[in-house]
């Protein structure tokens, strides 16, 4: 009963975390970068869909929620004009992303899928982090913040920890709370933009 209550409570942290994140973007204060969010919507489907052949339990709806969530942010992306300078780089890890997929489907390779997954989608945030070492007040902090937070409470609710279930969540955790701190230390180096 622990797991799914853990479990239940990162996804309603998932809905809580981004109320403030697209408060700003409406606002015009954070302005994602676009491309980064399509492609960890993208990925993050296929990670959920992972962690269900995994049979990673409730804590793999975190990951659905938080898909859901990417795509609610590209649509406030478009409509309030966020960032979305695409490089050569950013088509390589979109199309390093379908090659992910097309190695779960056809290949059967779920580990490394995973595997390949998550590494994609932590480099798929290489845009967002070009641009907020530039310009660090352009994202919300207290989103990251409770971002680790929640990916900790799913790691926490997993039924089962493998490559496959857990890799992602613990990904994320890390990249969440070291992200936190990069944009902290810039925006003490920087003048409020």
């Amino acid at each position: 009963m622990f797991k799914p209550l853990l479990g239940v409570t990162a996804v309603i942290l998932t809905f809580v975390g981004y109320v403030p994140y697209t408060r700003d973007v409406i606002a015009g204060k954070t302005k994602p970068h676009i491309f980064s969010w399509f492609l960890w919507g993208f990925v993050t489907a296929i990670a959920f869909a992972l962690q269900i052949y995994g049979q990673a339990g409730t804590g793999a709806y975190v990951t659905l929620a938080a898909a859901f969530m990417c795509f609610v942010v590209i649509a406030l992306g478009f409509k309030y004009h966020s960032t979305s300078d695409i490089t050569r780089t950013d088509i390589f890890f979109i199309g390093a992303a379908i090659v992910t997929l097309g190695v779960w489907v056809f290949a059967k390779q779920p580990v490394l899928s995973a595997v390949l997954t998550t590494l994609i989608d932590l480099l798929g945030f290489g845009p967002t982090i070009r641009k907020s070492w530039r310009k660090p007040f352009t994202e919300t902090l207290s989103f990251y913040y409770l971002n680790t937070f929640r990916f900790g409470l799913a790691v926490i609710s997993l039924s089962r920890y493998t490559i496959i279930t857990a890799l992602y969540p613990v990904a994320w955790l890390f990249a969440n709370g070291l992200f936190a701190a990069v944009l902290l230390i810039r925006r003490k180096q920087l003048p409020v933009q």
